[in-house]
């Protein structure tokens, strides 16, 4: 007889990422300045209402050499004298105190009443003294999160997180975290989205982080500006220089410089009088000049385990990460002021959550300000990771410079040059593995690229001219966004052939697709 071993317990499986305290499916409260960024507009009004009525005052305190008459005098109309002179300095000091607990209690108010939580399948935020406001973002539809650093708060840590959804106004925002706070709700919202499964900390680790998460608060008002963060490495760098040069030489630029020289001729030709409609022209122009180049300033783009992550700006830093399979269009183009320089920029199709009337939404769909050939491979090869690598002579050398030598693409034929008298030869398509490369202009380059899988719908269409010369138009149906998927004046067959072959791609590629939990696709 034998001693009988204890059967040894297996080990256990390696333990799964574990979630952040702020993510443990429990309703928790933004930061505590978050009233006070949020209304912030109210109390610029009032600081400027108070400044205006107090200004003489305030003057001859703070800066007395401006008015060398006053050395006490009562000053006509300000309301420190009628206090003063009607013996209402109580009633006065009351009133203010009334409004500064208002004030608090609105902003204690707000706070309380805003919380949010993050599950393993959403993410929540409620809002609302009076009139409630419940939102709600599924996971598996996340087209991006996007963290946001106004200058203002980030001398306070804070920053502001929107989980970008799949439908108009669909955006989730919580503002405002302290920056350490928003990167790992971040992260625990990307790796949930993806898939995979965050593990639970225990009672004592929480409590722990509960407390240091107060602590860190804590710090965070006492030390100020929030601490670096850290990112990976850019495989893009764009130099100052050739960012303000893109923009100088830009369609913006030359349209102005023509209004100011058709203005200033009218006021040769007529009256002076049309000279001052430059001068509106001139600061609109300059503040949209100047917003776009410090908009592109501290640029980069780089790639993350969670998709595609990109910086930038210089006093609002904005950084995005786009998950895969959330871009739905790609299109490389070149500028006729750029092609001495080799110079191209790169827009995208994505769902952001906003209306195309949005003026925010207009940074979200470019991925490259500009950049040189070599930066535009770099950046394709982060956006468009499913292409197949026998493909890729069909982006940059046969699409973005082409035709070269023997043109792959389908293109205008010679009966219908008219109606495509310069970009004949150039304009065309050519259906690859996984996407639809679509080539157009020969003045103003472009090359707009469909992921199959990302493709709504196909449509061909004809006119009565197109009819007569037997061509026809197509069009690639994605998310509404700057890039177009729409070709025209193609060989009637040809646009058929593409019709056919262009559905049975789609089809096989939207079954094979698994982009909408890419980590469990892994």
């Amino acid at each position: 007889m034998t001693d009988a071993t204890p059967a040894t317990p297996p080990s256990p499986p390696p333990a799964a990422e574990v979630r952040s305290p702020l993510s443990d499916g429990e309703w928790h409260r933004m930061h505590p300045l978050t009233p006070l960024f949020r209304g912030g507009l109210v109390l610029v009004i009032v600081a400027g209402v108070i400044i205006a009525n107090l200004r003489d005052r305030l003057i001859a305190i703070f800066l007395p050499w401006l008015a060398p008459g006053f050395e006490g005098e009562s000053i006509p109309g300000d309301p420190v004298d009628y206090v003063v002179s009607h013996n209402l300095i109580l009633v006065a000091t009351l009133v203010v105190l009334a409004v500064v607990i208002v004030l608090v209690g609105l902003f204690y108010l707000g706070w309380r009443f805003h919380s949010f939580r993050i599950t393993d399948d959403d993410v929540e935020v409620r809002s609302g003294v009076v009139f409630r406001s419940h939102r709600r973002a599924p996971l598996d539809r996340v087209q991006g999160v996007n963290l946001t650093r106004p200058t203002v708060a980030r001398l306070f840590g804070l920053a502001k997180l929107e989980v970008v959804g799949a439908g108009l106004d669909a955006n989730v925002k919580l503002e405002y975290l302290s920056t350490a706070n928003a990167e790992a709700i971040r992260g625990d919202i990307l790796r949930l989205a993806s898939g995979r499964q965050l593990g639970e900390r225990g009672e004592a680790q929480r409590r722990a982080t509960a407390s240091e998460t107060v602590s860190a608060g804590i710090t965070g008002l006492i030390a100020g500006a929030e601490a670096p963060v850290a990112e990976p490495e850019s495989v893009v760098s764009i130099p100052v220089g050739r960012l303000v040069a893109s923009q100088t030489l830009s369609g913006t630029t030359i349209f102005l410089v023509a209004a100011i020289a058709a203005i200033v001729t009218g006021a040769v030709t007529t009256t002076g009088w049309v000279l001052f409609a430059v001068v509106p022209a001139v600061l609109g122009f300059g503040a949209y000049w100047i917003r776009s180049i410090t908009r592109s300033l501290r640029y980069s783009i780089a790639p993350t385990p969670s998709g595609v992550r990109i910086t930038y700006g210089l006093l609002t830093t904005i950084t995005e990460i786009i998950p895969p399979g959330r871009i739905h269009a790609v299109e490389v183009t070149q500028p006729l002021m750029w092609r001495p320089f080799g110079w191209w920029a790169i827009r995208i199709n994505r769902l952001s959550g906003r209306s195309m009337s949005d003026g925010a939404n207009d940074q979200f769909g470019t991925v490259l300000p500009v950049g040189n050939r070599a930066d535009v491979e770099r950046v394709l090869r982060l956006i468009l990771p499913t292409i197949d690598q026998a493909d890729w002579p069909m982006i940059v050398d046969n699409g973005a410079l082409g035709p070269v030598g023997d043109d792959p693409y389908t293109t205008t034929p010679k009966r219908a040059r008219l109606l495509r008298p310069l970009s004949w030869r150039r304009n065309g398509y050519w259906l690859g593995t996984d996407a639809l490369f679509l080539r157009r202009g020969r003045i103003w380059r472009t090359l707009a690229v469909v992921p199959l899988a990302r493709m709504q719908s196909l449509e061909v269409s004809q006119g009565p001219v197109d009819r007569a010369l037997r061509v026809a138009n197509i069009r690639a149906h994605t998310v509404i966004g700057r890039v177009s998927g729409s070709l025209g004046i193609l060989d009637r067959d040809d646009a058929l052939r593409l019709f056919s072959d262009g559905e049975r791609a789609a089809i096989g590629a939207v079954a094979t697709d698994r982009s909408h939990r890419w980590a469990g696709a892994e």
